[in-house]
């Protein structure tokens, strides 16, 4: 994994926007613009991406454990802080907080009054089976056959 998908990562997880990871790396003195910071983000075929070095990703942890606990002086509840972002964040527009939304039927041919359940005039093609996010990587161990020392051959 580079520093970039750790830098990635980090900023996905505690929901930082670009001033935020500025106003962070400042805490350290590190100084860096959003243009900088924002070639660290963009894709590696990109003509003005750029690799994130060790001392920028360094600069930004420590100015992370700053950010979240806080100084001896003047310590923090990360919670508190996290939950700050949390609340920066503007709601989109199909939000279910919203008063207006309203969730569909789960199954529309269920929730047809006209037609049983399953008795559909359009055949369907079986649904391929959906894994949970994150669950599409492939696996490390694959298939093997064990012949436990037994030669097939002779």
């Amino acid at each position: 994994m580079t520093n970039n998908d750790i830098f990635k990562k980090l900023r996905v997880a505690l929901m930082l926007r670009d001033d935020q990871i500025v106003e962070i790396l400042e805490l350290v003195d590190f100084r860096i613009t959003k243009s900088e910071l924002g070639a660290f983000f963009r894709d590696e075929k990109h003509e003005n991406y750029m690799e994130c070095g060790d001392q920028v990703l360094r600069n930004f942890l420590n100015g992370l454990v700053i950010h979240l606990r806080g100084t001896k002086e003047n310590p923090k509840n990360p919670n508190d802080v996290l939950a700050k972002h949390k609340a920066q964040i503007p709601s989109k527009d199909g939000d279910s907080k919203r008063a207006e939304f309203k969730p569909k039927a789960k199954d529309e041919e269920r929730a047809r009054g006209d037609q049983a359940p399953g008795k559909s005039s359009t055949a369907k093609k079986p649904a391929k089976k959906q894994y949970p996010k994150g669950n599409s990587k492939t696996p490390v161990v694959e298939k093997v056959k064990y012949n436990f020392g037994k030669n097939k051959k002779s």
